[in-house]
């Protein structure tokens, strides 16, 4: 039962459930939701943020962010890091420090609206930060910042399976093979080990059945030209995580 008179719930009609378009749907029925409320409210707001439901937010989780975003104008979306709980100390799970979280991320409201809001599509996070990249905005991940997942990510149907599907989403966003190469590297040395060869499974068997790829002119373009550069700096935003990041389990 809801205890906050302000927070909104909406009941969307039935659906056949994915981890492709229709996790995607469902956060967009939220956002047009949240607009078209704060619209015909006149709520005034300068920022919008995701959190999923397998997610646990340190306290003043989102002040905090607020005040990254305060420091710097040009940052467009940011989120804290994501970190499992085992055994009573957390570990932070390793990706790009300059590449925001799919959940607990939050939107500088004209960054939202310039980059086309939340679009149904596979890995719509990926689509927001390279469309705000292409515009001037910058992104960010602060691991100070502390959100805990329940649930390792893409494990909802078993991490063999959410692989193969990364990696066919990689190649429905129009990877070109320089840029699936690091996701594959990545994971074949990162246990559990066998992630990677799901991902390339995924990636390398939509390319030979020649499937439907997205059809966004900006997508295609930014992963048609990743270029070894892109490569070396998302290696590097990878392995240059801050030696004083928190995996203690004091927090």
């Amino acid at each position: 039962m809801i205890s906050h008179s302000w927070i909104q719930s909406i009941r969307l009609p039935p659906r056949p459930r994915d981890i492709t378009f229709h996790y995607s749907y469902v956060c967009k029925q939220g956002f047009d939701y949240a607009l078209e409320y704060c619209r015909e409210n006149n709520i005034k707001f300068g920022y919008i943020g995701l959190l999923d439901a397998d997610t646990v937010l340190e306290e003043n989780y989102f002040g905090k962010l607020l005040t990254k975003f305060k420091k710097d104008n040009s940052l467009g979306i940011a989120s804290g890091g994501v970190y499992y709980n085992n055994g009573g100390k957390l570990s932070l799970e390793m990706t790009d420090k300059n590449l925001p979280r799919g959940t607990g991320r939050f939107w500088k409201k004209k960054c939202f609206i310039e980059t086309g809001g939340y679009q149904v599509e596979p890995s719509p996070d990926s689509i927001s930060n390279i469309k705000a990249l292409l515009r001037g905005w910058k992104l960010m991940q602060y691991p100070d910042i502390i959100q805990i997942q329940k649930r390792e990510t893409s494990a909802a149907n078993g991490l063999w399976s959410g692989y193969v599907k990364n990696g066919w989403m990689a190649y429905y966003l129009g990877k070109n093979s320089l840029a699936a190469l690091l996701n594959i590297l990545y994971r074949s040395v990162k246990y559990p080990y066998y992630t990677g060869a799901a991902y390339f499974w995924g990636y390398i068997s939509s390319a030979i059945r020649r499937e439907k790829q997205i059809q966004d002119p900006e997508i295609r373009a930014y992963y048609h030209n990743f270029t070894f550069s892109k490569l070396s700096s998302r290696i590097s935003g990878i392995l240059g995580r801050d030696s004083k990041d928190p995996r203690n389990g004091e927090h």
